[in-house]
């Protein structure tokens, strides 16, 4: 295998990897926030729905990676929350981790449940101008099944974030992110694009999966 060739299996492997991690980290994160939408807006059952297909969105993205590895006759490389771009922004912003976030005080709290809705928002917005960088990326480009996957993430994309954006706007709560929320998401992304990214492509003691995630919910543990 000449270099160019191992740069461009590496590149997609790691890339994938790390997808696949956000795509299941963000339907079961989502469990989470549908029960707060549900308990918070019961009489508003269109931004349940909406809400309701975000989650399954985010299931079918992580099961199209999910068969691009089991094509490729491998599992996924073993990565953990650092590569986690929600993960980063809710311990940024609510100052724990996804898992402990208190539901019951977000429901409770307009305040919190506006956090929640912009912190979802500024995410998925930054997932979509991603997808619009890598579909023109030639390594990306010049593997058809991978191609596919962003194409379907990239159409999926605008209806994940809307939703939140009209609840604010028809609730007088401002869309627009706050000047932190604003810095915290660029952080984020330049640290996984420049720091976290490069060091998982140059580690090669990098373990791969042992499970498929939404098979073994220790998977990543």
């Amino acid at each position: 295998m000449g270099i160019h060739s191992a740069f461009r299996t590496r590149f997609l492997d790691v890339l994938a990897s790390i997808y696949i991690y956000n795509e299941h980290r963000g339907y079961t994160s989502l469990d989470r926030v549908l029960e707060a939408v549900r308990a918070r807006c019961p009489d508003n059952p269109s931004f349940i729905a909406e809400v309701v297909k975000h989650r399954g969105d985010e299931e079918k993205h992580y099961r199209m990676f999910r068969r691009w590895f089991e094509l490729q006759g491998r599992m996924p490389l073993k990565v953990d929350r650092t590569c986690g771009h929600i993960d980063h922004f809710i311990e940024s912003v609510f100052g724990c981790t996804i898992d402990d976030l208190d539901t019951d005080a977000i429901i409770a709290d307009g305040d919190e449940f506006e956090k929640l809705c912009r912190v979802i928002m500024i995410t998925e917005q930054r997932g979509m101008e991603q997808v619009e960088i890598l579909l023109k990326n030639k390594h990306i480009r010049s593997d058809k099944g991978l191609t596919r996957i962003f194409q379907v993430v990239e159409r999926d994309e605008p209806s994940h974030w809307m939703p939140y954006d009209a609840w604010l706007r028809a609730h007088g709560r401002s869309p627009k992110p706050k000047w932190r929320e604003l810095w915290t998401d660029y952080w984020i992304h330049k640290s996984l694009m420049l720091a976290k990214l490069p060091a998982l492509f140059l580690n090669r003691n990098t373990p791969r999966l042992e499970h498929w995630p939404d098979e073994d919910p220790q998977a990543y543990a």
